[in-house]
């Protein structure tokens, strides 16, 4: 009898934890996205997402978005995407020639803007995932973004 019990009630459980996992996937976060600290309206804004360290370290966003700059007033621009829930990283080009690539020069320093989710580059160390990753929720997600021109 009691292992009977037992049995259903890890049955019970392990049903359970299948189901909220299966509800869970592949909910979607509402993100508004404010950009400020754009130079120009030439060209285009590219978003790039990253799901972890180890996909920003090899430049393998797993969403990346286009947008127009038509909208851009005073140098901000206000952005709404749809991203999965949980944990990801927000980049931002300010991609002037349209090419979809961070330009640099001879000394591979960056010729146009970027930035990252709720996090403004003040040194010129690379950026490491800890310090822009944001933890996306099932509702309406803030972001700030300042874009960097160096």
């Amino acid at each position: 009898m009691k292992i009977r019990k037992s049995f259903y009630l890890s049955l019970c459980l392990g049903l359970y934890f299948i189901f909220s996992s299966i509800i869970s996937f592949g909910q979607h976060a509402t993100v508004n996205i404010n950009v400020s600290g754009i130079k120009s309206k030439k060209g285009q804004i590219v978003l790039s997402t990253f799901k972890n360290s180890e996909s920003f370290a090899k430049e393998n966003p797993y969403k990346k978005i286009k947008f127009d700059k038509k909208d851009l007033i005073n140098g901000s621009l206000e952005l709404k995407c749809t991203l999965d829930v949980g944990v990801c990283g927000i980049v931002i080009l300010d991609d002037e020639n349209s090419n979809e690539d961070m330009d640099k020069n001879f000394l591979r320093m960056p010729k146009e803007g970027f930035g990252f989710s709720n996090y403004y580059m003040q040194s010129l160390k690379r950026v490491s995932f800890e310090e822009f990753k944001l933890n996306l929720n099932n509702g309406i997600n803030n972001v700030q973004i300042k874009v960097k021109y160096l």
